[in-house]
């Protein structure tokens, strides 16, 4: 018995299934999650350094922390290094507690190490932090 071969007159049954519902559904999801995406929150810190300002004298009192470009911190004019530098300013803050910190830092020093001075200069207790930066 020979099989006979069936001849479609629809040429587009031939073809195989049709696209047109699964672009819909990928337009439709497309547009999802572009909408989704105008809603969506970065989180974020914006810091805006201080340009240079003069000394007062009421900052003069207190403690100087410098931070340098190439990753130097000077606590009153000595070398520290980063975890040094709580230690050295409770012992500055106990000869003087009403004084406050002035943290300076150089325009090129890296904003995380500032940042982590910073850090220490708030674990040491003091709250009273002046932040300037040089060129």
């Amino acid at each position: 018995m020979r099989r006979r071969r069936r001849h479609y007159e629809d040429s587009d049954s031939q073809h195989g299934i049709d696209l047109a519902p699964m672009l819909d559904f990928v337009l439709n999801l497309l547009i999802f999650f572009i909408i989704t995406a105008i809603f969506i929150k970065e989180f974020g810190l914006e810091v805006n350094r201080p340009s240079g300002v003069e000394q007062t004298a009421s900052d003069a009192e207190g403690i100087t922390v410098s931070v340098l470009a190439n990753d130097e911190i000077w606590v009153d004019g000595r070398v520290v290094d980063l975890r040094a530098v709580r230690a050295n300013i409770e012992r500055l803050h106990a000869a003087n507690p009403q004084g406050g910190v002035l943290l300076v830092a150089d325009g090129e020093a890296r904003s995380g190490l500032v940042i982590e001075a910073a850090d220490q200069v708030r674990l040491a207790g003091i709250y009273n932090i002046t932040f300037t930066t040089t060129d």
